[in-house]
């Protein structure tokens, strides 16, 4: 019986890059006793899964909810519909509140959400495909939040997001720990922060 060889797993150039900066992230908190969770809608879970790959996550990684839709947050995280339809689903105003309400539920050290438009279409919004706000919380501090803007297929939106997620959660992880902030190798160049 021939046996088919393996075909060599194909990935990309920021698919490395995340799982790199996944695996240095459990490295750091690992080493720190830091805990991390993950609010996600446009990378659907991508996060979860980038970090869920790296040998020793479970020690750091709380865990994940994956809320795609409007219901979705509100069911899992809470989130004030009302505040959804005044500001948006990918909003400022959603980010912080994800990140501030997964902060509150899962007791996690560090928190991140991701929303956004992945595409190909858009949502009716203003917003424009690649639109990602990704809002970051510390235990016991104020949620922030920032926008990112990124070009490309709707693998590449999202992969991207869930990258600049992870090395805003291991350079939060840096600086709680005293290790050197995340280089910029990390960062999309093709992002804006408001």
């Amino acid at each position: 019986m021939d046996r088919a060889k393996p075909v060599p797993e194909r990935r990309s150039a920021i698919e490395r890059d995340a799982e790199a900066a996944a695996e240095s992230l459990v490295g750091i908190a690992r080493a720190a006793g830091l805990t991390i969770a993950v609010a996600e809608s446009c990378t659907a879970g991508l996060v979860a899964d980038l970090l869920a790959r790296t040998p020793g996550a479970s020690r750091v990684f709380w865990g994940s909810f994956v809320c795609y839709t409007v219901n979705a947050k509100h069911r899992m995280l809470g989130l004030d519909r009302d505040l959804v339809e005044r500001f948006g689903a990918v909003s400022r105003e959603t980010a912080l509140s994800m990140a501030r309400s997964l902060a509150e539920r899962s007791g996690a050290d560090l928190a991140v959400s991701v929303t956004g438009l992945a595409g190909p279409e858009g949502d009716g919004s203003a917003s424009p495909v690649g639109t990602v706000w990704i809002g970051r919380s510390i235990r016991g501090g104020e949620p922030a939040a920032a926008v990112y803007h990124y070009g490309g297929s709707r693998s590449h939106v999202r992969l991207a997001a869930a990258r600049e997620a992870i090395g805003i959660l291991k350079a939060l992880a840096g600086d709680l720990s005293g290790e050197a902030s995340v280089p910029d190798t990390c960062r999309n160049p093709d992002t804006e922060r408001a």
